[in-house]
């Protein structure tokens, strides 16, 4: 069952320092500050998940500003990255010398082990996902290209992302301890292939690499059910595979093309 953390749970006296607190225990040590009159009776609200390697949060709060500042890198190192998917209001994220404004489903991803700060400058709902960071299965080096920079949730494959967590969210009331393990693959996997894409490289695992393309795949058919000539060669061709190649993608998980297609 999830876990809950409630700032309404408190006295009003102490519902700020209960917040930093519990920022800090759920991701990494952080300093956290908030205007002068949002302290006293601070509203906050944090319920998270382990799926396997993989913790997901939901944080709704009021503005404050969240500080991984260099000496709690070096005093508390974690080797996670982390994404943040907004979900409702406007987030400023800032590492490696970049910014990054978020805008409702618009994500980025950040390093636990280096010098990070994420302002909400109002009411604010976010999805946040931790995560080892050798379990991206991309270059660490190639990555830190990737820090705090916006990835639109309106185009591309970014527009997988938010509702693909979202719904993944909404089932963690329900979800067992092994099919979490397999829901936490699928979700790296999707994350690990947008960022593919934005670094024109491919994971480093080949099955990781496999389970990525077929989520392209998948989501391209959906984009393209309208058409009545959609075909495999169609499909395989937009996909720089071969017909061979997508018929054993698709018989690996127990179908086929058109019978997808058909589904």
């Amino acid at each position: 069952m999830p876990d809950v953390v409630r700032t309404l749970d408190q006295p009003a006296s102490r519902r700020f320092g209960y917040w930093q607190n519990a920022l800090s225990n759920a991701f990494v040590p952080l300093e956290i500050s908030a205007p002068g009159p949002a302290q006293g009776g601070f509203r906050g609200r944090l319920r998270g998940v382990d799926l396997g390697v993989l913790r997901l949060y939901e944080v709704r709060a009021e503005a404050h500003l969240a500080r991984r500042t260099p000496q709690l890198v070096t005093s508390a190192p974690a080797g996670c990255y982390k994404i943040g998917l907004q979900l409702r209001g406007p987030a400023q994220l800032a590492q490696d010398g970049r910014q990054a404004r978020l805008g409702p489903g618009d994500f980025a991803l950040y390093d636990t082990d280096r010098p990070y700060s994420l302002r909400f400058e109002e009411t604010h709902s976010t999805l946040v996902l931790v995560f080892p960071r050798e379990r991206l299965g991309l270059p660490e080096d190639q990555v830190a290209r990737l820090t705090a920079t916006r990835v639109p949730g309106a185009a591309g494959l970014g527009a997988l992302v938010r509702p693909f967590l979202v719904q993944v969210a909404s089932v963690l009331d329900s979800v067992d301890t092994r099919a979490g393990v397999r829901l936490a693959d699928n979700v790296l996997d999707l994350l690990g292939t947008v960022l593919a894409e934005r670094l024109d490289c491919v994971p480093a695992d080949a099955s990781s690499a496999h389970r990525g393309l077929m989520l392209r795949i998948t989501a391209y058919v959906e984009q393209h059910l309208g058409q009545a000539d959609l075909t495999p060669g169609q499909i395989a061709a937009a996909h720089h595979v071969s017909s061979r190649q997508l018929h054993k993608l698709f018989h690996a998980q127990g179908t086929t093309v058109s019978g997808w297609i058909r589904e």
